[in-house]
């Protein structure tokens, strides 16, 4: 089996049998070897740099219903806020002043935050600091919305297309939202000129070796600039409270994976991964990920903003979060460093 790995780390593609036959037939020496070829893969484009992205959460209000979110519109138990742009630009100020050069505007597809509210606040972000990217990822919208956004100064677009086959989509989300949509929505951010990021769960409910394999044919199609994979924490107000989530061993493996296929891809090690294992976040980039996204969002909206049960993290402030993850990236022997941290083709 390690000359698939050998095979993936020479080419940057295997066919999908045999992707199916290394994920199906990992083991714990198999994983470490691939571990070895990702890190060397990572350290030819990043060196030992680790990039960190400051996370705003500026709101949970979401339209979608999808079966295992949080903050999903149905769940009448979400506590609802929405952060003013002073709010934000004073996450962005204390940030800035951390040494965040990316600020990750999140939230859920809220119809308050209209386009001109939203080219407003990043024109105000860019006016402020100038040396800073704009990561949003605020969901589905137009192309013209896209645009408009771009047009204001956005540099970079998450969204995790969360699975790339079609009936395992359907499974995870209301009928009013479409795979192919989603998919759509992704070529045309590339298109329009975003750093852009998709990405999927480990593990969620339904998920086969063959879904996996997918995922990594639609990314080697896509050729993103990011890749956002977690593994799926059930969420104690959704459908899916009460299925198992994913594991750290399979999402480390797919990390591995991901690095090795799209070798100068930004690839976060995720707060999931850390709420799942004390340690997750580290394995994480040791796994090949090269991206960390402490929060800097206000410390009264932290327990609110709740994608997933038992998150980390959520009463600490700025400065702790990014001091906390500069020790623990320097204690695997890696630098957390002040740079917007662009993709490697852009630097």
């Amino acid at each position: 089996m390690k000359n698939l790995i050998d095979k993936l780390f020479e080419t940057q593609n295997l066919l999908p049998e045999e992707f199916k036959q290394l994920i199906k037939g990992r083991t714990s020496d198999l994983a470490q070897y691939l571990f070895e070829k990702s890190r060397q893969v990572r350290f030819e484009n990043y060196d030992h740099d680790v990039y960190i992205r400051g996370l705003i959460e500026f709101t949970n209000y979401c339209k979608n219903d999808c079966f295992y979110c949080g903050i999903r519109n149905s769940n009448s138990n979400a506590d609802r806020y929405r952060l003013t742009q002073e709010q934000i630009l004073e996450c962005c100020r204390s940030g800035h002043a951390l040494g965040f050069r990316t600020f990750v505007l999140q939230g859920g597809e809220d119809s308050y935050f209209t386009d001109d509210k939203l080219v407003n606040m990043i024109r105000a972000i860019k006016s402020l600091y100038p040396d800073c990217a704009i990561t949003l990822s605020i969901g589905e919208r137009s192309h013209e919305s896209y645009q408009m956004l771009f047009n204001a100064g956005a540099d970079r677009y998450l969204l995790r297309h969360e699975t790339a086959n079609n009936e395992h989509y359907k499974k995870l989300h209301p009928k009013n939202l479409s795979p192919e949509n989603r998919k759509a929505c992704l070529f045309d951010l590339k298109k329009i000129g975003y750093q852009v990021g998709c990405g999927f769960m480990v593990g969620s409910p339904y998920q086969t070796v063959d879904n996996l394999v997918e995922d990594l044919i639609f990314i080697k199609e896509l050729q993103p600039h990011m890749v956002g994979i977690g593994p799926f924490i059930p969420h104690h107000d959704t459908p899916f409270a009460g299925q198992t989530g994913g594991t750290l061993e399979l999402t480390l493996f797919m990390l591995g994976l991901v690095r090795l296929m799209v070798p100068q891809v930004l690839l976060p090690s995720t707060t999931a991964l850390g709420t799942i294992d004390p340690m997750g976040r580290e394995q994480g980039i040791l796994a090949g990920a090269n991206v960390v996204m402490p929060n800097l969002s206000p410390t009264t909206v932290r327990e609110k903003y709740m994608l997933y049960d038992n998150k980390i993290c959520t009463g600490d402030e700025a400065a702790e979060c990014r001091f906390c993850m500069q020790k623990r990236m320097e204690g695997i022997g890696y630098e957390v460093v002040v740079s917007r941290g662009d993709h490697h083709s852009l630097q």
